[in-house]
């Protein structure tokens, strides 16, 4: 039996830097109401949403992604041709294959990058983060790009009272790559399939397209949710997940500075962060009131806008945590780039 060298990469891993970009249009609740018989002060009650981003016709998935990354890129101090894999997720790129992360690479300028899409939906941004700092540390790559982008709207059904006034669309970027100390904690992930059909593609495309035997709608497949199952399973179930990586990384409440949880609802943000016991010194993203539900762009695009405005300051430490459809999840804890 011949001899297989192994891949020998990083001690540790950090996030470099950072980029976002958000849709021009802004859509306040005025906007949405009519359609699904509501009003703004409900949606407000319901969800914390004031106005959300929704692109227009030339803001693609591969648009939006491009932009922040290039942002990301800049601000990790690095060029184009040393990032070594681009890592997606979406659940919004409508075509089954090939990945949008080949394209995104291409358009970027990398040297041929290996590129790739995930699909954990709203936890996905998360997700690409431990596959990152995995690749790192084992070397299969030193510089990663992580992005979590999504054009929602294209599969939103506007008259939906359950989904129309929640989702939205964006993108956030993180570069990966190595460091002399733990700049990233070890991921807590997982999934619960029992809870499957709580949030989920309506339709199946065979019903839209048709077979031999039955013809199709023709209707683009719509995202479908249960609400209040979804807020109760989140609301606390998270909680735990989030001091499981506070615990794996070793840090305590009173060490954290900064919250980031996945962006679904202000009052599933609240109830986490009552439920985890957060010392009033934590500064929570609060990102949804202005943005809406990005799923996997939510973390990367809340995280940002903390940085831009000061509310998050390089060398913090953060608990990112997201959770969504399937139901998955994941969670760690991050130094601020």
């Amino acid at each position: 039996m011949a001899p297989i060298t192994a891949s020998a990469g990083a001690a540790h891993a950090r996030i470099m830097g950072m980029g976002s970009y958000r849709p021009v249009r802004v859509v306040p609740n005025s906007e949405v109401v009519d359609a699904i018989d509501s009003s703004d002060e409900w949606i407000q009650q319901r969800s914390g949403i004031r106005t959300r981003r929704w692109a227009g016709p030339e803001e693609s998935v591969q648009m939006m992604s491009v932009e922040a990354s290039r942002i990301a890129i800049e601000r990790a101090g690095l060029q184009v041709g040393e990032i070594d894999c681009v890592l997606v997720a979406t659940v919004s790129h409508l075509l089954q294959t090939p990945a949008v992360a080949t394209a995104i690479a291409h358009e970027l300028g990398t040297d041929g990058a290996a590129a790739f899409d995930i699909s954990a939906a709203c936890a996905g941004f998360c997700h690409g983060i431990a596959m990152a700092t995995d690749m790192v540390r084992a070397g299969s790559a030193r510089h990663v790009l992580v992005i979590g982008v999504e054009r929602l709207t294209d599969i939103l059904d506007l008259t939906d009272r359950g989904t129309a006034f929640i989702f939205a669309d964006g993108a956030g970027a993180a570069v990966v790559g190595p460091s002399d100390t733990p700049g990233i904690g070890p991921v807590v992930w997982g999934s619960d399939g029992e809870q499957f059909d709580l949030i989920r593609q309506r339709e199946d495309w065979r019903d839209v397209v048709g077979t031999d035997t039955q013809p199709g709608s023709g209707v683009m497949p719509h995202l479908t949710m249960q609400g209040n199952p979804v807020f109760r399973w989140a609301s606390f179930a998270m909680a735990k997940i989030g001091q499981q990586a506070l615990d794996a990384a070793g840090v305590s409440l009173d060490e954290l500075d900064v919250f980031v949880p996945h962006q679904a609802n202000m009052r599933i943000i609240d109830a986490m962060a009552r439920s985890m016991k957060l010392p009033e010194s934590v500064r929570i993203a609060r990102d949804v009131a202005d943005q809406g539900n990005t799923s996997a762009a939510s973390v990367p695009l809340a995280l940002d806008r903390m940085m831009l405005e000061g509310e998050a300051r390089s060398g913090d430490t953060a608990l990112l945590i997201a959770f969504g459809a399937g139901l998955a999840y994941a969670a760690q804890v991050v130094t601020v780039p």
